[in-house]
């Protein structure tokens, strides 16, 4: 297989498995692009938080001399907020300072006379992919090529590019079936995210330090393991639930109220592995030295040597803690967010998360995972102060952890068969 060579934009020299937009002569052409425009919206259908909008701008601009078929989803089946594209057709236009039409058909006569009369630097958003029932389907992208949505319109499409980072762990349809069809990249978002990722997890300046909180237990030790076999990390340091398991496992009493939480959420089996990974990797793993028990909404701090017979709910990383723990991120060249500290959502305990946002910005190359750590990020007004926010929740973390995510895989795969083709 043939490797590209290319210069990412920040200089750095990178090999890709992969296309992307530079890759292809666009001009003129009608290009599907795979969005994520999945968005929070309130009861009345407004758009709360337009993020992943935003983040397409640079990959619709790029197809500027294109014509552009945008597809994408807004929630799933059953949620208040699965509803139409149009709110975000609207929302696009005023980002691109043109008109982005919404077409209320997915693949039917209506979608496929729009995208026949498209003119170049059109750009067209098609209803929500997941009104078809297939799309959430899990199946191989050879089964997906098959179905009436790809046949129907990849014979009016030349390029497909995948720029949905976000769900690209999901092998549905829209993701994966016209890359078996259609000459096949990358858009600007699915490049910057394994770019960076790449770098954090792969090829970043040293020392490199991982932090690791939030609720997913699972998947935190799983990362954990993940970049300290491969030396991609140096150091990881724990929060959140993923601490008290880690405290847990380390032989400490965090009280029952926190084993009951750690139960409730069907993590206990997880302090067994959280041991094995504290034995395995010994000085590798930071856990807190104190936290902050939640007594009525007053934030109470204990060392954890000094723990009490009590039975309060641990909500954050204790201050020695966060001193601790900022310096060493103060220090790293290289820091990798992933969950809050603590219950950042209320007030007295979102100061673990904030300290650490804020020492992270002291590194040379600081990346934060998707989901709540990013939502605090721009909540502080922060988000030009890192090198990469993910755009992906779910997605990341897989990525972190080394899985193999559906959707880059299917890239790759393109990608052998367009330089076979050529």
């Amino acid at each position: 297989m043939v490797i590209q060579v290319k210069r990412s934009g920040d200089g750095i020299l990178t090999s890709r498995d992969y296309l992307t937009i530079d890759d292809f002569d666009v001009d003129g052409k009608t290009i599907l692009v795979r969005v994520d425009l999945n968005t929070p919206m309130d009861m009345d259908g407004n758009i709360l938080d337009d993020m992943r909008i935003k983040s397409h701008i640079p990959t619709i601009k790029d197809l500027e001399d294109a014509k552009v078929v945008l597809m994408a989803h807004q929630s799933r089946a059953g949620k208040n907020d699965f509803t139409t594209m149009k709110p975000h057709a609207q929302r696009m236009s005023q980002y691109l300072g043109k008109e982005v039409e919404y077409v209320d058909d997915i693949f039917g006569t209506y979608a496929r006379s729009s995208i026949e009369s498209m003119e170049k630097g059109d750009v067209i958003l098609l209803e929500n992919v997941r009104f078809y029932s297939e799309e959430s389907i899990e199946r191989p992208a050879s089964a997906h090529a098959t179905t009436h949505m790809v046949r129907k319109l990849s014979p009016l499409l030349d390029i497909f590019l995948n720029d949905a980072f976000a769900v690209s762990h999901r092998s549905h349809l829209s993701i994966m079936g016209f890359t078996e069809i259609l000459p096949t990249g990358a858009g600007r978002v699915m490049e910057k995210e394994i770019s960076s990722l790449d770098r954090g997890i792969k090829g970043g300046e040293r020392p490199c330090i991982f932090v690791l909180g939030g609720a997913k237990v699972d998947d935190s030790l799983k990362v954990a393991e993940h970049v300290l076999i491969n030396g991609g990390a140096d150091r990881v340091l724990v929060t959140g639930v993923v601490a008290n398991v880690m405290l847990a496992a380390a032989g400490v009493d965090i009280g029952k109220v926190n084993l009951d939480f750690i139960e409730s959420q069907g993590y206990t089996d997880q302090i067994a592995r959280a041991k094995q990974v504290l034995d395995k990797f010994d000085g590798k793993i930071g856990y807190p030295i104190d936290v902050a028990f939640n007594d009525g909404g007053k934030r109470v701090e204990v060392l954890v040597s000094e723990l009490p017979d009590g039975n309060l709910p641990i909500n954050d990383i204790g201050l020695e803690t966060i001193v601790a723990f900022s310096e060493e991120i103060k220090n790293a060249k290289t820091v990798v967010l992933n969950g809050p500290a603590g219950l950042s959502e209320v007030e007295p305990f979102a100061l673990g998360t904030h300290e650490i946002i804020r020492a992270a910005i002291n590194s040379e190359y600081s990346i934060a995972g998707g989901g709540h750590i990013s939502a605090e990020i721009r909540n502080l007004g922060y988000e030009n102060e890192f090198s990469h926010l993910s755009t992906g929740g779910g997605a990341c973390i897989d990525y972190l952890a080394g899985d193999a995510l559906p959707g880059i895989e299917a890239l790759k795969t393109a990608a052998i068969r367009y330089r076979l083709n050529r």
